[in-house]
């Protein structure tokens, strides 16, 4: 089964908490903090393997998180980092969040490996903050939280040259012509179901990647059939080669199926539209007479005053085969030499770590205000409020974030009680 998008979660590590500790030595009566620092989470991130050309290994598992760091420990241990995850894909791979629809890697071109959510640092442990003030510092950072994603992957081909066309035409027989790729080749009457690359050598030049795109129907791009997985696969192309069965050997008219399928690129996107294009009247092995020229002669007749050549041959012979290579890449010389990429859109180290919003209740069993939310945790940890300084600090926290306020409204009276998690204190203006 070819798959070539997925839908996925990703996560990258937690940092490890700092850790409180003091030293207990003997003969040592009051040791000082050595608390060590917490581990950084590790990194996820997406890395090329060429050996893969689908995203077959995310059909089944779709969550993907990297390890969390490590508390740190006493005696100024510091708390081992996560180890990073690293998700394999083939080359070609777009990466785009999911909520926005915007790219967050192409990983194509330079990006061999990218880091795309980076871990949380590990927090601090109380050796970092002993002062001449303040020489027991009985609290220390908590590590930095995780990055969470739900982001779409989309495997776009990378070559320079797209064959298109209706099935059944010959665009697999020509590929195996022209290239070492060795599609399934026979008269079906339904469509190629995975696109094929192939390599071209073409003696006095660089030669040129080639793509078999299965074969576009009408109303391809309203998503008809395998319509929009099938147009993906051309966004990257450079050189749109255009085969038609010039002998309608199904009773297809090749000048219709041309327009037909022009009209269905334009509609998934101009741009496709404006991009050069040859048309290859293919199975001119089949013709007896002098039908060859008519068909052929119409069909430039329509087109080459347009600037689109019309190149005669018979994948199966091999007549006219060398004259298309040139002529192909003729036209790729003209074309801009770097490769189609897609540009960041979208930054996850912008990413914000959604707070839950601050609670503030009355406990009428306890008969106790309570303040909850992640940042007065987070808060509570940074600071000491066993010194003046700091506590003034919190209040200032409190009061600038309409705590105050909101405990207020609730009718709280000087001497009530107030809870935060595991410390509680009488409130006074």
């Amino acid at each position: 089964m070819f798959a070539d998008k997925a839908t996925i979660y990703i996560r990258s590590g937690k940092g490890g908490d700092g850790h409180v500790s003091f030293r207990r030595e003997l003969y040592v009566a009051a040791g000082g903090p050595d608390g060590g620092d917490g581990g950084d989470g590790g990194n996820l991130i997406f890395e090329i393997d060429k050996s893969l050309n689908t995203l077959n290994d995310f059909r089944y598992k779709r969550k993907f998180s990297a390890g969390n760091g490590e508390e740190g420990g006493k005696r100024k241990m510091h708390g081992k980092n996560g180890e990073d995850m690293v998700l394999k894909v083939p080359e070609g791979t777009v990466v785009r969040d999911k909520e926005t629809g915007k790219v967050i890697v192409d990983m194509s071109g330079d990006n061999n490996r990218v880091v795309v959510l980076t871990g949380g640092k590990g927090g601090k442990g109380n050796m970092n903050y002993a002062t001449p003030t303040m020489q027991v510092p009985k609290y220390a950072q908590p590590g930095r939280p995780a990055k969470e994603l739900t982001v779409e992957l989309e495997l776009k081909l990378i070559a320079d040259v797209g064959l298109i066309g209706f099935p059944n035409v010959g665009k697999s027989t020509l590929l195996s012509r022209i290239s070492n790729a060795k599609p399934k080749v026979a008269n079906y009457h339904f469509t190629t179901l995975q696109p094929m690359l192939g390599v071209v050598d073409v003696p006095g030049t660089g030669g040129f990647v080639c793509a078999d795109i299965p074969g576009l129907i009408e109303g391809a791009s309203e998503g008809i059939g395998l319509g929009h997985q099938f147009l993906r696969h051309v966004e990257r192309t450079k050189v749109f080669v255009h085969v038609v069965d010039a002998a309608s050997t199904e009773g297809r008219d090749p000048l219709n199926d041309i327009n037909v399928i022009n009209s269905e690129l334009e509609k998934y996107s101009k741009e496709l539209l404006e991009r050069p294009q040859i048309i290859v009247a293919n199975k001119i092995d089949v013709f007896s007479g002098n039908e060859e020229d008519t068909v052929v002669s119409l069909l430039k007749e329509e087109f080459e005053p347009k600037g689109i050549p019309v190149m005669a041959v018979s994948a199966v012979s091999g007549k006219g085969i060398k004259e298309l290579l040139y002529k192909i890449c003729d036209v790729l010389s003209k074309c801009d030499s770097e490769p189609v990429t897609y540009e960041q859109e979208f930054f996850p180290d912008d990413i914000t770590t959604n707070d839950e919003p601050v609670r503030v209740y009355y406990d009428s069993k306890e008969k106790e205000y309570v303040v909850e939310g992640s940042r007065v945790e987070r808060m509570l940890g940074y600071t000491n409020l066993d010194s003046e300084k700091g506590f003034d600090f919190f209040q200032k926290f409190l009061r600038n974030n309409g705590i105050i306020e909101e405990l207020e409204k609730l009718g709280i009276n000087e001497g009530d009680t107030v809870r935060l998690y595991s410390l509680s204190f009488e409130y006074y203006k």
